[in-house]
């Protein structure tokens, strides 16, 4: 097969929020296992708007657009080639009072839902979000199909105590601490979660780009609860905020936390759930959206509107050895179901099943 993938928001200056995102994530993710673990393949990796290669245009058999934005006209309506897409989540329709989008935004959703009822496959990342594509999209079932994705080969449980030591003394860690990773929009949950962590009394560590940049439109809806996690933080010396994080550095900060916290009242997958298992850290989430299919029985759940449902989780395990001992062990085996492997594989069929029409 001669696949063209699209790379835009790797190297499109519009785009490049995506490189510290889990779109970003995805895409390198998808080449380098393509490559690695089907090389008898042909890649062609082109930028919106530049035009492929004549050597290759005329041999591709299908085009992979690994990105899809609800508001954005990221999909093109008239299609040469076949046409698979991936669409992570439809979080904002599920939720329209949290991310309202106004007429500008709404006319644009009509126009990517137009081209994305074209194509010939949509690759999603959960059962769950499957739901919603099916259900706001009007697009056949049996046309959308789930591939899980993985944590990188790289989290895993990590015994280097130097190492260990000299990110805990970079970032000025504590002994024990709860580790939240990931963005903050209104799904995510964090004034709740940073309102249970001050009735706990303990540290937060977060990471995000978006908890230190100060340029932002403080009057978008989408921006309100950074604003009140800004707040809430603010002067606090229990929360410290690491902004971005090289990934070899956020593999030693699972390793050094002694519980992760994503208390979600929504995910499309939930990435940072599996990096922490596949580090060996105890997680407390939520049974919301995806989060059941990602870490099944290997987590501590809690009501994610309950912030005192919240604390009695986060403090059952942040105080308890044994209890932490036994979620990391569960989570470790939990993190094994899912692998790059796996979900190129997956990909592949997709593709072959697409050139069989």
């Amino acid at each position: 097969m001669n696949i063209a993938i699209d790379l835009s928001p790797l190297k499109n200056t519009n785009l490049l929020a995506h490189r510290v995102r889990g779109t970003g994530f995805y895409i390198e993710n998808l080449k380098s296992s393509l490559l690695k673990y089907f090389p008898e393949n042909k890649y062609t990796f082109f930028i919106r708007g530049e035009k492929l290669p004549k050597s290759a245009s005329w041999q591709i058999d299908l085009v992979h657009y690994p990105y899809f934005e609800l508001f954005f006209l990221t999909l093109p309506i008239f299609k040469k080639y076949k046409t698979v897409v991936t669409v992570h989540d439809l979080t904002p329709l599920v939720f329209p009072k949290e991310f309202p989008i106004g007429i500008k935004g709404w006319i644009k959703w009509q126009i990517q839902k137009l081209a994305l009822a074209t194509v010939d496959a949509v690759i999603t990342d959960s059962q769950s979000s499957k739901k919603d594509i099916v259900k706001f999209t009007e697009i056949s079932q049996d046309k959308v199909r789930v591939v899980y994705l993985a944590a990188s080969e790289m989290f895993k449980p990590d015994k280097n105590t130097l190492l260990l030591y000299r990110i805990k003394v970079k970032y000025n860690l504590p002994e024990k601490f709860v580790l939240y990773v990931g963005d903050i929009t209104w799904n995510k949950n964090l004034p709740r979660l940073v309102r249970a962590i001050k009735k706990i009394n303990v540290t937060l560590v977060m990471v995000g780009s978006a908890l230190v940049g100060k340029e932002f439109d403080q009057t978008n809806p989408w921006n309100q609860d950074l604003l009140r996690v800004l707040k809430l933080t603010e002067d606090d010396k229990r929360i410290i905020k690491l902004g971005f994080v090289p990934i070899e550095e956020l593999v030693a900060i699972y390793n050094l936390a002694t519980v992760f916290a994503m208390p979600s009242l929504y995910e499309g997958f939930g990435l940072p759930i599996l990096e922490a298992m596949s580090s060996g850290c105890p997680v407390v989430t939520a049974k919301s959206g995806s989060i059941p299919e990602v870490a099944g029985g290997a987590a501590c759940y809690v009501d994610a509107y309950d912030v005192n449902d919240v604390v009695n989780g986060i403090s059952k395990i942040f105080y308890d050895e044994k209890l932490q001992k036994r979620l990391s062990q569960s989570g470790l085996k939990q993190a094994q179901k899912f692998s790059w492997r796996k979900t190129a594989e997956e990909i592949i069929k997709v593709y072959e099943k697409v050139l069989e029409r």
